[in-house]
């Protein structure tokens, strides 16, 4: 398969500076200055998607400061909430098409984690759920949002749509409990990397 790499160099992604990049298992890798003056490799993927923005400073910051506030920084919940706003928020995050693009946001009050985390905990969140919008073409807030098991979401999802493929015509769930393959995998597969059906339905994971 060929491959086409978008050129960074030059670009920033928080406190990374893109510098020159190299390819290794048909992914590019990019070399980044820090604004702290530590180098980083980082694949690009990551970097546009905002998961990735320093070499591991702000993170340490973040860290020292969250916990000082919260003690919550390192939790699956913190993980959610800074997930929802990213996708909603960050144009550089891969999934900003689907949410932020799309109109979607988050609520003002949900901006603040402690009282996102409020609210979950007032409505029965644990670490086995994941965060549901009711309406999928809606926002981010406490009138459209529920915590439910991963399974129940992906049936409503606007990407679960029907995939061709080895005669027969299947939804992403149904392909996904047939193959073992992960729901979030064949998705990525055929939406951002352009795979074919039969490809992204029999390839193993790396």
């Amino acid at each position: 398969m060929n491959h086409c790499f978008k050129n960074e160099k030059g670009n920033r992604f928080g406190k990374l500076v893109a510098i020159s990049f190299e390819v290794k298992n048909g992914k590019a890798y990019w070399l980044c200055k820090c604004d702290c003056g530590n180098t980083k490799v980082v694949a690009g993927d990551k970097l546009r998607s905002g998961n990735t923005v320093s070499c591991g400073c702000y993170q340490k910051e973040c860290r020292g400061k969250g916990k000082r506030i919260h003690g919550m920084t390192d939790s699956r919940l913190y993980y959610e909430w800074s997930n929802m706003k990213s996708r909603c928020l960050n144009p550089k995050n891969i999934m900003y098409s689907n949410y932020g693009a799309r109109g979607i946001t988050v609520c003002e009050d949900w901006k603040d984690f402690l009282n996102f985390a409020k609210w979950s905990e007032a409505n029965g969140y644990s670490d086995s759920l994941t965060l549901e919008r009711i309406d999928v073409n809606g926002n981010y807030c406490p009138e459209n949002c529920c915590w439910i098991p991963r399974k129940e979401q992906c049936l409503n999802r606007t990407d679960s749509h029907k995939i061709s493929a080895f005669g027969k015509t299947q939804t992403i769930k149904e392909w996904s409990d047939e193959t073992g393959l992960k729901y979030d995998t064949i998705h990525a597969r055929i939406q951002y990397y352009g795979w074919s059906a039969e490809e992204a339905l029999t390839k193993p994971p790396r």
